[in-house]
């Protein structure tokens, strides 16, 4: 079985994006084509969780209170929270819809950064990295 809290780490930032792209219409609305490939994966991870009844109700719930939460950076945090755990709800009461999710994530390296001056890298870097003051990067041939 996956391990629910990674998975979730992959599909709440998707499903964040398309509820602040579509607003509570993320539920019901077509596949835009003009719409970023995030969003799309977010509507069809949520599509996907409300189809099978998967805590359907809690997770429209969080989904109003996101796209609702305007710019308020608290309410919004708050929001994602309780999307989150509508999510996990989901995936825990539910067993085999974390597989079906997964197989709808893309494939590949995840890089992660988090604090003042952090660098994720997913994949090969060629260049120079660096995050340091008055840092003198020479590149030697």
């Amino acid at each position: 079985m996956l391990e629910i809290d990674g998975l979730l780490d992959q599909i709440v930032p998707a499903a964040e994006a398309a509820v602040v792209a579509y607003g509570v219409g993320v539920l019901t609305v077509a596949r835009d084509e003009t719409a970023g490939a995030t969003v799309r994966l977010g509507q069809r991870l949520l599509a996907r969780v409300m189809n099978r009844g998967a805590n359907a109700e809690a997770v429209e719930a969080s989904v109003t209170g996101l796209a609702e939460a305007g710019e308020d950076r608290d309410v919004f945090g708050l929001r994602r929270m309780e999307l989150r755990i509508a999510l996990r709800d989901a995936l825990r009461e539910h067993p085999g819809l974390a597989e079906e999710l997964a197989a709808l994530l893309p494939e590949g390296p995840a890089a992660q950064a988090g604090g003042e001056r952090s660098v994720a890298v997913a994949g090969n870097s060629s260049g120079i990295i660096s995050t340091g003051d008055g840092a003198h990067n020479t590149l030697h041939r």
